[in-house]
Order: C-alpha cells, then structure tokens, then sequence
C-alpha cells in the first residue's frame, strides 16, 4: 500500500434531496462561479419532469433559485451533465440527451445554445465535460463519439481531437474535462480507466493512472481537477473514491467520502421530528453481512458518510474542493491543508 499523504481534510456538506426547488436530484456535476455562487445541474431520475434543473446555492447553503427546467426549448434542459464558466460569466451547460451545449448568464436568463445529434463537425453523441480556456474557448468531451471538440466563446466549431481506442490520445467514452492553471488540457478518459494530458494547442503530452482498485489505480475516472501547483485531484467514479496526485503524477491520498449533514438536511430533520428521531437511533456506520462487503458499491450504499457515484470533482479560488455526490444528492466540500 503506498504512502499517504493529508492533502485534504473534510470541511462540511451542501445539499438535500428535493424533486424541485431548494436542494437536488441526482446532480452530475457544479461550477464555483466568480460571482461566489454554486450552480448544480441536476439530471433528475429518467429525466424526470420536476427534477430537471441547475440549483443555485453557495457554500454557506444559501438559495438563490432554479433554471434551466424540464423541456427542449430555448433555456430548457432534458438531462443536464456538465458546467463551466468564461471570463464574462457566462455558464455552459451540457445536454447529454439533446445533444446540445446551452449558455446561460448568471441569473439564468438564456443566452444562446449549439449541437444537434451525429458525429459531424459540431455534433455531438452524449456530450459531458465542459471546460473553458484563458481566451474563452470551450472542450466539450463528445462522450459517445470518442473525441473532444473545441470551440468559439460563440459556439463556432474550431478543431476536434481524439478517436476511439486505447492509445495515445485515443479515447473511450471521456467525461470530465478541465484547463489547468497552465493551459494544459486533462481529460477523463473513462472508459481506458486514466487521465489523459494535452497541451493547448491540443497535443497529447501524457497519460496518468492505471485500471484497478489499488492506490494511484482508477477505474472508470469521471473528473479531474488542477490546481495551481499542479496537484491533480480525481473522481475516481467506479472505485467510489476522491484521488490526489502530485505534479508527477504520484499518489498523494485517497479519501471515501466524510459527509456530515447539511444545513438543509439539518433544518429538514428539525421540522420533520419523527423522522430527526429515527436517525438519532439508526446504525450510520453498520458491518456489512452481506456476500459483497468488500465492494466499494455496496459500502457506499450502505455507509452514509461514503461517496456514492462521485460525478466530478471541482476547485474554488480558496483552496476547496468539491466532489459531487451524485447518488446521495450532495456536495462534499474539503480543504486542503498540505
């Protein structure tokens, strides 16, 4: 077992299951805006009318209201995976369904949107990631279509990269994408069970992370995050886990999940005091009796505090960082501390 180092502490939880309204429904993934708020897009259970939307909160739990509803219109989503923003405060937002990319501003209020579905130019086949570059250019990670494709803060295609396979720079079903600090681009490549490294003139420099359960090993990896010393941090989605690496590409530490209840499930129980009562008395933390006890999937169902399908992994300008909870309908938030 290799070494660990405490790069993070757990800080606290963001969240509450909600169909609609204050909390999310299956939420895949958030930017930490400029403007000091969260937004949480939520894919909602098969594309559920009422749960479809981006949640607006920030990281003391306040609510700032929903857009981006159930439906294909202008501003409407059908299942809205990713999320990033440009120097002008302008959001994107995936459609893996409607094989479109939507801009919204900061209020919500829809600016312009892109894509239709095929593996043409501009097309997509179940978009995820999103990142935005230092001049506002846009990497969508065309999921299905095994390639990343770059384009104009307007949404005019400029290049795409990638193909299906297991080689350099090839690609199977990539998900989460970022910029780092640097301008480098690192890419989930979900499927081959790594981090894949490009420059910005999109040239595959390296590639990090081999398939399996041990330290420094991914499987099914759905979001990385860079921060300025170029430490990278991994979703590493089929373990149930959050994974550190140093600037090399070292394992630094693991971490399965920490969360404590938030304000809004704090609020939730003391209003509901039957409910507040039962949870007083339940086991949170129970020895599995059950055939598969070692699987991380089935300790995570089980274990509240764990991570359940950790959808990405994102970065603040004060040292957080955000793993999205998917399954338990949260945001965990830690700190680093090395």
């Amino acid at each position: 077992m290799a070494e660990q180092h405490s790069v993070l502490e757990y800080s606290l939880t963001i969240g509450l299951v909600a169909m609609e309204g204050r909390g999310f429904e299956y939420p895949t993934d958030l930017v930490a805006a400029r403007d000091g708020r969260l937004y949480v897009p939520n894919r909602a259970r098969d594309l559920g009318e009422r749960g479809v939307r981006v949640t607006v909160t920030d990281i003391d739990s306040e609510y700032y209201g929903t857009f981006a509803h159930h439906g294909q219109g202008d501003g409407n989503m059908l299942s809205p995976m990713c999320i990033a923003e440009n120097s002008r405060g302008h959001l994107y937002v995936t459609d893996d369904y409607t094989n479109r990319v939507s801009a919204f501003d900061y209020e919500g209020n829809f600016i312009r949107a892109w894509g239709e579905s095929g593996d043409g130019e501009g097309q997509f086949n179940g978009p995820s990631g999103v990142a935005v570059d230092a001049q506002d250019n846009i990497y969508v990670a065309d999921t299905n279509n095994d390639r990343v494709q770059k384009f104009t803060p307007g949404g005019q295609f400029i290049l795409s990269f990638g193909s299906s396979g297991s080689g350099e720079g090839e690609f199977s079903m990539p998900w989460g994408v970022t910029v780092a600090p640097d301008g480098d681009l690192y890419i989930a490549d979900w499927g081959n069970d790594r981090i894949q490294r490009f420059t910005s003139d999109c040239e595959f420099i390296t590639a990090y992370g081999n398939s399996g359960r041990g330290d420094g090993e991914l499987l099914r990896p759905s979001g990385v995050a860079i921060d300025e010393r170029g430490y990278m941090y991994v979703s590493d989605w089929g373990n149930e886990r959050l994974q550190v690496f140093d600037s090399d590409g070292k394992f630094l530490q693991k971490l399965r999940g920490e969360a404590g209840l938030s304000k809004w499930a704090a609020n939730f129980l003391e209003i509901n005091r039957e409910e507040g009562e039962a949870r007083k008395k339940s086991n949170l933390e129970p020895v599995l009796e059950v055939d598969d006890a070692d699987d991380p999937h089935t300790q995570s169902a089980y274990i509240e505090k764990y991570f359940w399908a950790p959808m990405s992994v994102k970065l603040d300008g004060e040292g957080r960082v955000y793993v999205t909870d998917g399954n338990r309908h949260r945001i965990q938030v830690y700190r680093r501390v090395m």
